[in-house]
């Protein structure tokens, strides 16, 4: 009885064991289902899709590299002269001698810079950006298949930035200009150039506004902006569109580190083409000319002028014998459209104006006293500026252009509002002061005058005699420097 209740309770615990492993092991089973059945998958029609983009965007690549060239250019920089005015006292020297005179002989060294380009002529023409090859000795050019060429500056437009070189080479890769003024904003672009010399890399992005002016890079402004990487190295490289057009020339950025940010500016290439012609076929870029003085419209002026919408040019004055006065316009017109496109600032009629042929007749709708008008008008060509000097000087200053400035010059070359004198546009080569100067720099004072206008400016120097030294307080590189110009 006590064997047979043991053998009963032996047979309990096995069967209650092999349950319980029974359990376990469909337990295991269980959650090892549960852990297969959640298991992230992709699908083969995503897959596919993703595939088709990939080999989309990679063939867009193919097609436009080819086209899209390294430039390397070389400028020869000269060190100004910068000395204190007791350099040149006979008494200093006489004491330390003229060892300080070596002071007076400026040096000279090469400075290299790179940039891209566009092949846009299988002849060999190549649009760039004017900084890249501005006051370039020499100009070097390296094809995506690794050949080198000496490049030669056929014409720039420092108004719009914009250059042609042009390579001896024939049936060269070009690339397709497309239509900028389809761009929308959202549009996928790829920008295409040489970043830090690292030649033909490619980065990807959106159109993230068009139109864009006031930026205070150029004359002439109506930027694409895009999210796609730019960094040095990639002005006057291509931005595309997914048909492989191009549809910009990668210019500028806006950064606060000197690196990407997220905010590039391309011209358009409606823009590019206009200018690259004219450059091509005349080595200059001819413009159209209207005649008038145009300022904003703001919603004061848009009240008073009875305007349902905040747009359009407003005509703060017209040039005596100019197109717009032949045609019947006056001041205080407000013009709403120009050759049938819609007008919505100063800056979009002025880049409409400049981008029509002179002699082209164009129809002109304005607003007139709450009333519509549209006039017809020939468009001139932009007079050619008088000289930026009304004297030739027989001193040391000979050779040297100024010119006063103005708002928009002291935003564009970011010259501070304390700041009062002339700004350098030229300096001539061969001049007394030409390896003392370089563009854009202000004059402030000259032999301790004060120099508040190209009218001071013209005063003193009418004083200067040929064997004068001249004792000259610049501003340059956000500084301010004495410069002396020892006479000869």
């Amino acid at each position: 009885m006590v064997a047979t209740k043991k053998l009963l309770l032996i047979a309990l615990t096995f069967a209650i064991a092999g349950i319980i492993v029974g359990l376990g092991i469909s337990t295991s089973l269980n959650l090892g289902s549960m852990a297969s059945s959640e298991q992230p998958t992709i699908s083969k029609e995503s897959i596919d899709l993703l595939s088709k983009v990939d080999q989309a965007m990679a063939e867009v690549v193919a097609a436009v590299k080819p086209a899209v060239v390294n430039i390397s250019s070389i400028h020869t920089i000269k060190s100004p002269v910068i000395q204190h005015p007791f350099f040149n006292d006979p008494l200093f020297r006489q004491f330390f001698g003229e060892a300080f005179g070596g002071l007076e002989k400026p040096r000279e060294y090469k400075q290299s810079s790179l940039g891209s380009g566009v092949i846009v002529e299988n002849n060999g023409y190549i649009l760039t950006n004017n900084h890249v090859v501005k006051d370039a000795d020499e100009i070097k050019i390296r094809l995506s298949d690794k050949r080198e060429f000496k490049g030669k500056v056929i014409g720039t437009d420092p108004k719009t930035d914009l250059a042609i070189i042009r390579i001896e080479a024939h049936n060269l890769p070009v690339i397709k200009i497309g239509d900028s003024g389809k761009m929308k904003v959202g549009e996928t672009v790829l920008a295409i150039g040489n970043p830090f010399g690292l030649n033909q890399t490619v980065t990807s992005g959106i159109v993230s506004a068009v139109g864009r002016a006031d930026v205070g890079i150029t004359d002439y402004e109506d930027f694409i902006q895009t999210d796609a990487a730019i960094n040095p190295g990639n002005s006057g490289g291509a931005l595309v569109n997914v048909r492989g057009e191009l549809i910009g020339i990668n210019t500028a950025i806006y950064s606060t580190s000197g690196g990407y940010q997220g905010v590039g500016f391309a011209i358009p290439s409606d823009l590019a083409k206009v200018v690259m012609n004219s450059l091509i076929k005349s080595g200059k870029v001819v413009r159209g000319w209207l005649g008038v003085s145009i300022q904003p419209v703001t919603p004061e002026i848009a009240k008073q002028f009875g305007l349902k919408e905040i747009k359009g040019a407003l005509i703060g004055d017209v040039t005596e014998n100019g197109p717009a006065e032949k045609a019947g316009i006056h001041r205080g017109d407000v013009i709403i459209e120009y050759d049938g496109k819609e007008v919505t600032d100063p800056t979009a009629l002025r880049n409409m104006v400049a981008g029509t042929a002179p002699h082209q007749r164009v129809s002109i709708k304005i607003l007139r006293e709450g009333k519509f008008k549209t006039v017809n008008s020939a468009i001139g060509e932009v007079p050619v500026s008088s000289p930026k000097m009304s004297k030739v000087y027989d001193n040391l200053f000979s050779g040297i252009q100024v010119e006063d400035i103005t708002p928009e010059m002291k935003k564009r070359l970011n010259i501070p509002q304390r700041i009062v004198g002339v700004v350098i546009t030229d300096v001539a080569a061969g001049s007394p002061a030409e390896s003392m100067f370089g563009h854009y720099d202000v004059i402030l004072e000259i032999n301790k005058n004060k120099i508040g206008s190209l009218k001071d400016y013209e005063k003193v120097l009418s004083k200067i005699k040929p064997d004068e030294d001249i004792l000259l307080l610049i501003y340059r590189g956000g500084s301010t420097i004495y410069i002396t110009i020892p006479a000869r």
